[in-house]
């Protein structure tokens, strides 16, 4: 088996560049270099102020500080960094089709192919080509197609390692991870390639803890995984609904379910609804490959852990608007988060951008502050809803650059990211300056209820009377 001493990943998105950082920390004699044609971008991953990487996760800036520049270099010179590797990874977005056959359902794979014809018509050398992206089933097979008849006769081989990374924990996921996955043929160049890759983490991965499969196995199990997880979620927040029209606690049911060993009581936390660039193209993908295949009970199944998120999104803005008054026009209403959770300045697909669009739609003004997301980041996800003109999002929305800046007369506070420091905060104060009955809407069941009822708050959460 040939030791791999030189790694390209293409693509430095969340997962290119944590996952690669990662590995050139944990084996300081390979050189990995990660290339994207987005210079903006490889710019702050070569920043000297290493607050200002694309990416916030924690410990990510001291893994980068310890690398970069040593093993690990970033760069937009992406036909060198193909043609000296002898492993690539390909880490490029995958986002859900928004046009053609498959719209709102099918991953667009026009990057993984653009990928794959650059790696063919560079590469001089025989390759290993790994699938990082999360990717439908039997992609593999398009990407050895076009790498065995476009290239200049260099053996290729294809595997899928799917990452199971939670945005705000990567750099632990990845440092202590549950199990690694690789996905090839079980050709002896297929095991050798996939024996070569499974090398690499075992320079701190357990063996025992990397499991390898056919490819079509593996690129299906991420599939799999996440729809499971996201199913969990909507489980329980169908089940938040049925507990405040019968007065019982959601919190109570969770526990009380979560005790039973074959159940377990992880993703059982009652919530706005789940969010980030996973769960729903995931799932979405799943809902369209049963469907291609004919399996219309299989795809209506997963479909509904959809239906039911975006259900619980839009029960929680009617529930601001009807404790309200039935009326949120003109009203201040303060939003404390916008990533779609703690720990990460992601905000794909959060729950905060549906809510906020809710009460806009009702002409209520909103001040959106996050401790991690940008003002240009919040207005450019309610510009693409393309609801409204973006001269009317910046009249109606303002994003503040620190938590207690306009909270004074503020009819409400909306709560949609769990990050820990809303816990910190001065409520009393907060109340002080509200306009009274001041309202708490807890879309993720952070704060003290009792606490927040004794300082005055009118205090409403999920699951819960």
């Amino acid at each position: 088996m040939k030791k791999i001493t030189k790694i390209c990943c293409i693509g430095a998105g969340y997962v290119g560049g944590p996952t690669m950082s990662v590995i050139a920390k944990m084996c300081p004699h390979i050189k990995v270099t990660v290339v994207d044609i987005n210079q903006a971008r490889i710019d702050l991953w070569n920043d000297s102020n290493l607050e200002h990487l694309p990416i916030y996760e924690p410990g990510l800036k001291e893994i980068v500080a310890a690398t970069r520049n040593k093993n690990l270099f970033f760069s937009t010179d992406v036909d060198a960094a193909i043609d000296e590797a002898e492993l690539i990874f390909i880490s490029v977005n995958t986002p859900t089709k928004t046009f053609g056959k498959g719209k709102g359902q099918a991953a667009d794979l026009k990057y993984i192919e653009l990928c794959a014809r650059n790696i063919a018509k560079v590469a001089s050398t025989d390759k290993i080509v790994v699938e990082k992206s999360t990717l439908p089933v039997r992609t593999a097979g398009a990407i050895k197609n076009i790498l065995d008849n476009t290239g200049q006769g260099v053996r290729f081989e294809i595997l899928s390692n799917p990452e199971f990374l939670a945005e705000g924990t990567a750099i632990q996921d990845l440092m202590h991870a549950d199990r690694v996955l690789i996905g090839g043929d079980d050709t002896p160049s297929g095991q050798a390639a996939k024996d070569a890759l499974s090398a690499i983490y075992e320079n701190w991965i357990p063996k025992e803890r990397i499991l390898q499969t056919n490819v079509w196995s593996s690129e299906l199990s991420k599939l799999v995984a996440n729809a499971f997880l996201a199913q969990r979620v909507s489980s329980i927040n169908a089940i938040s609904a049925l507990c405040e029209k019968t007065e019982a606690n959601i919190q109570e049911v969770a526990r009380a379910v979560g005790f039973d060993s074959r159940i377990g009581s992880k993703f059982l936390n009652a919530s706005v609804g789940f969010g980030g660039s996973c769960f729903q193209k995931d799932i979405l993908n799943l809902v369209y490959i049963s469907q291609s295949l004919g399996l219309p009970e299989v795809a209506d199944y997963w479909e509904q852990v959809i239906l039911m998120n975006d259900y619980q999104k839009r029960r929680f803005a009617e529930n601001i608007i009807s404790t309200l008054y039935n009326t949120v026009t003109d009203k201040k209403i303060v939003f404390y988060g916008w990533a779609f959770k703690k720990d990460t300045n992601d905000t794909r697909e959060s729950a905060a951008i549906y809510v906020a669009d809710a009460l806009l739609e009702e002409r209520a003004h909103l001040s959106i502050y996050d401790p991690q997301v940008k003002e240009q980041t919040v207005f450019r996800d309610l510009d693409f809803l393309n609801t409204r003109t973006p001269e009317e999002n910046r009249h109606l929305i303002t994003v503040a650059k620190e938590p207690l800046q306009d909270v004074k007369d503020a009819h409400a506070i909306a709560i949609l990211t769990e990050w820990d420091e809303f816990k910190t905060y001065d409520w009393e104060k907060i109340y002080d300056k509200m306009l009274k009955p001041a309202f708490i809407f807890d879309g993720r069941r952070l704060l003290d209820k009792e606490k927040m009822e004794t300082i005055g708050f009118q205090y409403y959460t999920i699951g819960q009377v």
